[in-house]
């Protein structure tokens, strides 16, 4: 039967972050104990205001437009020019199901080739393949916080050929480091010079520790698509909502979209869109600070308490992600590392091969969301007053998984 199936779609396999999750939770029904490090998925609950919302308009059934709810686009235009300084006209503003199915989208449409720094999120190559788009890894490195230099963004533009349409994908914070991107006016001046196309992936940058909103589009606003949604800062993943802003230049580009969409899922669930316009339009800042507070107190921990001559991390600076790397010579790679750490220890995590890095690379991904957020988010008052009894009490997951981890890398 694979003789029926296109070739491209043969080379794709499950996401590594879905497989990660169903593989914990056939585990824990086994009665093991798992600490599921593995999967990206916010822990918090969705501000009350905007669950109320969504039951308001629960009954709301009819098919809102392609492009989705103008009230909705309106809002999500006001919030990126708040944020920005930049304005996408609601004209310009997709409503997707989740972020992921706008860069999808983008990828069927897009004839050219994909340029990705590595590390990156798990999804984008396997997008590209669906789109018949060759991808381009940039490999980073620790010392420049896993991000390109302009450097060397530039000498791989010119070694791919000035004259290829070139999708410049950049994530920050970034999944899977959590490091926050902090040269992005170098970036976008080589962006201009050679005319990139820049996806700016901002599903996390609410998420962003030591400063605030911070996107690309600032500097390079002519050709700069922007991604986003409510799954990350809202706690709202199984909502599945999300946005493509297109820059005024590309509208034509839109209209693509539009008949994909079209033809695809139609238009995105009406009641979630109802609710979204309370989400963009709130006030919800404080919502943000503590899960912010939250988040950047955990991943400190995780990082003091597994950081060592063994393991090179960096400190947390936003999302919910660490990326450990293990000094040592025993795996084969980083899948059968991060096997082997599951089998002996629980813990769960991602290999850093499904993020761009090459196999023997001992990195893994480490996602710090293994704790129950509403009844954390419920006992903080002051983000200040968090500290590692708090932890120890509200996150023993985390506390108990990184121990173990700890442990198993001392005696290995």
């Amino acid at each position: 039967m694979s003789s029926k199936i296109k070739k491209s779609i043969l080379k794709l396999k499950e996401s590594s972050t879905l497989v990660i999750n169903e593989k914990c939770k056939e585990l824990i029904k086994q009665g093991k104990k798992v600490y599921n490090f593995g999967f990206g998925q916010s822990p918090f609950p969705v501000p009350e205001k905007i669950v109320e919302s969504l039951k308001h308009y629960a009954h709301r059934k009819e098919y809102l437009p392609i492009l989705g709810l103008p009230n909705l686009r309106e809002a999500i235009s006001n919030y990126l020019k708040k944020k920005t300084g930049n304005i996408y006209p609601k004209e310009n503003i997709l409503i997707t199901p989740g972020s992921k199915e706008a860069m999808l989208l983008m990828h069927i449409a897009f004839r050219g080739e994909i340029l990705i720094p590595a590390p990156g999120w798990v999804s984008y190559e396997p997008q590209a393949q669906i789109g018949s788009n060759k991808v381009h890894w940039l490999e980073t490195s620790r010392e420049n916080n896993w991000f390109p230099t302009a450097i060397e963004l530039e000498k791989k533009v010119k070694k791919i050929g000035k004259k290829k349409n070139l999708i410049f994908i950049l994530n920050s914070p970034n999944n899977p480091s959590g490091a926050v991107c902090n040269n992005l006016a170098e970036l976008a001046k080589v962006a201009k010079k050679y005319k990139l196309i820049v996806l700016s992936d901002e599903i996390y940058t609410d998420l962003t520790f030591g400063k605030n909103y911070d996107s690309i589009s600032q500097h390079y606003p002519e050709l700069t698509f922007i991604t986003g949604g409510l799954s990350k800062w809202c706690g709202a993943g199984g909502w599945r909502l999300g946005f493509l802003a297109v820059p005024k230049q590309l509208k034509d580009f839109l209209k693509s979209l539009k008949s994909l969409a079209s033809e695809s899922y139609s238009t995105v669930n009406t009641p979630t869109q109802f609710a979204a316009v309370e989400a963009y339009s709130g006030n919800y800042d404080e919502y943000r600070k503590k899960v912010k507070g939250i988040l950047n107190a955990i991943g400190t921990y995780v990082y003091n308490n597994l950081k060592s001559n063994k393991v090179l991390i960096n400190p947390p600076q936003g999302a919910f992600y660490l990326m450990p790397e293990f000094k040592n010579n025993k795996f084969k790679n980083s899948s059968e590392l991060c096997e082997t750490i599951l089998n002996e220890t629980g813990v769960a995590m991602l290999p850093g091969s499904d993020f761009g890095f090459k196999p023997k690379r001992m990195i893994s991904r480490l996602s710090y969301t293994d704790f129950d957020g509403t009844e954390f988010f419920r006992n903080v008052t002051n983000c200040k007053m968090i500290n590692d009894e708090m932890i120890k009490k509200y996150a023993p997951n985390v506390v108990e998984g990184v121990s173990k981890l700890s442990n198993w890398v001392k005696n290995i």
